[in-house]
């Protein structure tokens, strides 16, 4: 298998829609409809795990824990059978489909020795289309996780962005913001946040603008949303780890700069014939003159002729360049 084709398969194992549309609820059971009747004799088969592949990467941000599956399936059975195709390219082991956590549950067990399994003939876009629509509205995918399933279907060689709409069931224009999304957070930061549950599109659209100033260091970013996904974990009670994380990458971005050190004030003593008649202070807000009250009028006469006085020191000041 090639690079690319493995690649295909390496996307995320679910998709879930905010509500399918009648269309998109008929594509789903065509796409559904197409790989059952691949299944051979609808026969269910008990297979070896070991000669199961998936090459695909975790399909989730923060896979769940299998422990829970794993305790079930082992008390109660394997319900659900999982769904493989055989491997074109060793016709003695066999490619994933969907089923993934039922997979990885029975191999982490040991009391469980094979995997329940329909055996389907289909292609590797065929295997897309059914992996992901027999899982849409069953999986609770965040908006950055389907954003980051969407680019990855972009890099490789499944088609135009209006074929990856359809198949995603939405429009060509949201995935084409959804990929300007994932390409903005990059893989290192997205899984830094992780899937940030309940951070709508607009939130993440903000996200994108602010990592567009000059001087963002997303490196540092990552780091931030680390620190405050792991202080959140603590707290069992508190809120979700990773929609914390996204909260101090935002408020990170839009803290202010410090303030850079202001001079300190100045206070010069003014003395006339031996006595202090005031001070002059020079500071960030300018320069100030200050004279006391005085019994003989000087402080009043340089209040009346301040605008002259000004006007002649100003030419003093030009004169000496």
């Amino acid at each position: 298998m090639t690079d690319n084709k493995k690649k295909r398969l390496s996307m995320l194992d679910g998709l879930a829609s905010a509500g399918p549309t009648p269309a998109s609820m008929m594509n789903t059971n065509r796409a559904l409809r197409s790989a059952r009747d691949a299944v051979d004799a609808h026969h269910v088969w008990e297979l070896d795990p070991s000669l199961i592949d998936d090459p695909r990467p975790a399909d989730r941000l923060d896979p769940r824990d299998m422990a829970d599956l794993r305790a079930s399936i082992e008390a109660n059975g394997q319900t659900v059978p999982i769904l493989v195709r055989r491997d074109p390219a060793d016709q003695g082991r066999y490619l994933l489909v969907y089923g993934r956590r039922r997979l990885e549950a029975i191999r982490s067990s040991d009391k469980l020795t094979k995997v329940r399994a329909l055996i389907a003939h289909l292609d590797d876009s065929a295997a897309l289309r059914a992996q992901i629509t027999e899982n849409t509205g069953r999986r609770d995918l965040s908006y950055l996780e389907r954003a980051l399933f969407a680019r990855e279907l972009s890099q490789g060689d499944f088609g135009s962005q209006a074929q990856i709409a359809e198949v995603l069931n939405t429009t060509k224009s949201a995935i084409s913001m959804a990929l300007s999304v994932a390409n903005a957070i990059g893989p290192d930061l997205a899984r830094a946040i992780g899937p940030a549950h309940g951070i709508g599109r607009p939130r993440w659209e903000a996200l994108v603008r602010a990592l567009g100033e000059d001087g963002v260091n997303l490196s540092a970013l990552s780091s931030v949303a680390m620190e405050a996904r792991m202080k959140a974990a603590e707290n069992p009670e508190g809120p979700d780890p990773s929609a914390a994380g996204f909260e101090a990458v935002v408020a990170h971005l839009n803290r202010k700069p410090a303030p850079a050190d202001r001079p300190k004030a100045r206070r010069v003593p003014l003395a006339l014939e031996g006595r202090t008649v005031g001070h002059l202070q020079s500071g960030p807000k300018g320069l100030r003159l200050e004279l006391k009250p005085d019994a003989d009028g000087f402080a009043a006469w340089i209040e009346a002729e301040a605008p002259a006085i000004l006007q002649d020191l100003h030419a003093r000041w030009k004169q000496r360049g």
